[in-house]
């Protein structure tokens, strides 16, 4: 096992505005689903051996305090609408903050994550290498991570292609929880057969 440090950087768009294919919820539960689901995922980043720090990255300022309160830090969104570039100046700032930690992006939409399995991917990381997990479908990205210096982030439509096609490596293994984000009503069975955890299972 790698003894590499990490500081995550997890990008939520304000609850307001989160999770919109979450069809057949009301505007009040999917913001409350939307707020869970990121509580949770950095409730595991915390617990982490391996994460010595979590920054967050939203422009909600009220969601940016309850997030805080976890133990995490929390900044604006410089770059509103383009999430690589989001990551790019949350890693460059966690670098600033915390040079000896290397950054690793995580989806805010893992409310199953549990800290075994986050554990486990990092310890499979390639050292000076780009590095991802893809999500259950095999077609997206949930987490990323890369020396400061060699940081790209490809995170949108069929990221785990384009993460393949930098050259990154992808990091094997089962992953349950941390495969698992939840877009629509289905991922979020799916999350809730895994286990989920407690601010979103305090809502379904």
């Amino acid at each position: 096992m790698t003894s590499q440090q990490y500081a995550v950087v997890v990008p939520v768009k304000p609850p307001a505005r989160g999770k919109s294919r979450l069809v057949g919820l009301d505007d009040d539960r999917r913001r409350a689903l939307a707020a869970a689901f990121a509580l949770d995922t950095v409730t595991a980043c915390l617990a982490c051996a391996q994460v010595a720090e979590v920054l967050v990255v939203t422009d909600d300022a009220a969601f940016s305090a309850q997030l805080a309160a976890l133990g995490c830090a929390a900044i604006p969104d410089g770059v509103t609408g383009d999430l690589n570039a989001s990551l790019a100046q949350a890693a460059a700032e966690s670098g600033r903050r915390w040079p000896g930690l290397q950054p690793v992006a995580i989806c805010a939409d893992l409310p199953a994550l549990v800290p075994a399995d986050l554990t486990a991917a990092l310890s499979r990381v390639v050292p000076d290498t780009p590095c991802f997990v893809a999500d259950a479908d095999g077609i997206g990205t949930t987490l990323y991570t890369a020396p400061l210096r060699l940081f790209e982030p490809r995170f949108g439509v069929e990221s785990r292609a384009a993460h393949l096609d930098l050259d990154a490596t992808e990091i094997e293994g089962k992953l349950p929880t941390l495969r698992r984000d939840v877009d629509d009503l289905v991922d979020l069975d799916a999350a809730r057969a895994l286990g989920l955890g407690r601010h979103t299972a305090a809502l379904v």
